[in-house]
């Protein structure tokens, strides 16, 4: 049995449990608070399995895996179907350079490490903060609106007719940019991707609301 170590608000465990869902894997869910009790990703019996005290971490055959992108690689390599990734290697870098767009680019800006340095440590106004948050999935959004039309390999979903590792990425962000009110009417595509996401069920069990330690 696979063990998933969430926080049900958490983007890159989001990105795992889609993954997990898409491809049927039983699992356990193991709730770990970001918030409460100083943060329970920081408490010392979670560290044992994560010393960087983020969320996700996923326990397969007694191991620690980290980092949602090589649990979401390590889980397509060990139970293939249906595919996250493309056949060929030249479509591949396409879907992993779309994902890390947002992995890389817009999430860890936004991470709640780097909006709880800006609010306690730098005294940032909850206000500027909310700013910080929109700025940067309003520009991070800008540019992939326009690398998925100039790549022009949009079908269904961000890659053809099928979930890739692009929508597992973008669904959580479209999630986060709801929650700071974003307007997302400048970004049609990314909202008719993330619409047509919602409508599988995979989608939807592995939404924050559907999560045991929702609230």
């Amino acid at each position: 049995m696979l063990k998933l170590y969430s926080y049900f608000r958490s983007s890159a465990s989001f990105r795992v449990r889609i993954a997990l869902e898409l491809k049927g894997l039983p699992y356990e869910y193991a709730g770990v608070h970001l918030l409460k009790e100083g943060g329970m990703q920081l408490k010392p019996e979670y560290r044992a399995l994560n010393a960087d005290g983020v969320v996700p971490t996923l326990v397969a055959d007694g191991k620690s895996l980290i980092q949602s992108m090589a649990i979401i690689e390590y889980l397509d390599e060990t139970h293939p179907e249906p595919p996250l990734l493309p056949a060929n290697a030249l479509d591949r870098a396409i879907v992993r350079g779309l994902a890390q767009e947002i992995a890389c680019e817009i999430h860890p800006l936004n991470n709640l490490r780097v909006l709880k340095y800006l609010k306690h440590t730098l005294g940032v106004a909850e206000e500027a903060k909310d700013a910080w948050y929109r700025h940067w999935i309003e520009q991070g959004f800008a540019s992939l609106e326009g690398n998925l039309q100039q790549i022009g390999r949009v079908g269904r979903y961000a890659f053809g007719d099928t979930p890739t590792l692009i929508d597992l990425c973008l669904v959580p962000q479209v999630f986060n940019a709801h929650r700071f009110n974003v307007d997302l009417d400048r970004y049609p595509q990314i909202a008719r991707i993330h619409a047509a996401c919602m409508e599988l069920e995979a989608f939807q069990k592995a939404a924050p609301a559907a999560q045991p330690d929702s609230e």
